[in-house]
């Protein structure tokens, strides 16, 4: 997802956004995405986009390979990046916050964002395509005046797929309009080879599963995923369980933070502490985070886990202004990230690509 605002509302969503946890239950994903179909025709491809929110369809005639992208959200950069044709990006919304360096060290445009983007630099940039996202099911003033501009836009829902491989799938439409199908289909097989066979070792693994808080307050609101949800599935598939989560529920639920305090009791690990790097940062943000991280400590010691590995964030990959790459490379790989959770879980980790611990 993107940088700042988009980073943010990924948050809510994977804080909005599996399966049941059952080891009974468990079994392989599939690749197709809910909300978008690609089919080949006599010449190029047909991207059809399906709106979560109102069933709605957006659908992109893909005769040719395009040459000129702009790119609303930092997760189509990596999808590019990993298909090594961001050379097609004219314009990004917040430059400065991408994670790839061979983007950021070209001369491509920031065309701003929704809610204040600049509209003579999009025009001047003559894409072939703006790809851009949604957030409700009600039409945005800026695809509005987008279409009254004549600007081509194409509308992604890839951040609401609760389904780490469906997400990566995402890829294939970035193979088809670059022209890199091919390339696009096997880094995809590779992704879900490796995702599968992870999961697949977890599943025939008789350890118990880690018991997992995750998160913080968020505009004081302290969001618990469904566990139909982007997160609680890779928590999941990776051995462990998102404590307070409702089953057959892909939003999250706002609890107290007296309910993430009971919840702590149980727990034995923490993940996702917002912009905290430190225990220090952790602890300042409410008094009782003191006690919650005790009482996670312990019960990590008490089932013979290291005490001093009890918080994880997703930082690791920060650039220095602050964009994650986790929501840009991190989602073309639900494979790295799913490595990172299983040596969390497993061995308190030490070689991670996306998390780090916290100390």
């Amino acid at each position: 997802m993107n940088h700042s605002l988009l980073t943010v509302f990924s948050l809510f969503l994977v804080i909005l956004a599996g399966h049941s946890c059952g080891r009974a239950e468990y079994h392989f994903h599939s690749h197709e995405a809910s909300f978008l179909n690609i089919s080949e025709q006599r010449q190029g491809w047909i991207a059809v986009s399906i709106s979560p929110f109102d069933g709605s369809k957006d659908t992109l005639d893909i005769s040719r390979p395009v040459s000129k992208i702009i790119a609303m959200s930092t997760s189509y950069v990596g999808f590019l990046d990993a298909l090594g044709c961001d050379s097609v990006i004219c314009g990004v919304s917040g430059v400065n916050y991408v994670s790839s360096p061979e983007l950021r060290s070209r001369s491509v445009a920031d065309v701003g964002y929704e809610a204040n983007p600049d509209y003579e630099k999009i025009m001047a940039l003559h894409p072939d395509v703006l790809l851009t996202y949604q957030v409700s099911g009600a039409k945005s003033q800026f695809l509005s005046k987008l279409e009254a501009l004549g600007i081509p836009v194409f509308v992604l829902h890839e951040h609401l797929e609760s389904n780490p491989l469906a997400r990566a799938s995402y890829i294939r439409f970035f193979g088809a309009l670059t022209g890199k199908m091919a390339a696009a289909d096997s880094i995809l097989s590779a992704v879900s080879s490796k995702y599968e066979a992870l999961a697949d070792s977890v599943r025939q693994n008789v350890r118990p599963r880690r018991k997992v808080l995750v998160n913080i307050p968020y505009n004081d609101s302290w969001f618990i995923p469904g566990r139909n949800n982007y997160l609680s599935q890779l928590v999941c598939d990776a051995g462990g369980e998102v404590l307070g989560s409702m089953g057959g529920k892909a939003t999250s639920s706002s609890i107290f933070i007296e309910t993430a305090y009971a919840l702590s009791k149980e727990a034995d690990l923490w993940l996702n502490v917002g912009w905290c790097q430190s225990l220090d940062q952790l602890r300042g943000i409410n008094p009782l985070f003191e006690n919650m991280l005790t009482n996670i400590q312990n019960n990590a010691a008490a089932r013979g886990y290291d005490r001093t590995s009890v918080v994880w964030n997703d930082n690791l990959r920060l650039n220095p202004r602050g964009g994650n790459d986790f929501w840009e490379s991190g989602v073309v790989r639900p494979d790295l990230v799913m490595r990172d959770l299983v040596g969390i879980f497993g061995d308190g980790g030490g070689n991670e690509t996306y998390y780090r611990v916290i100390r």
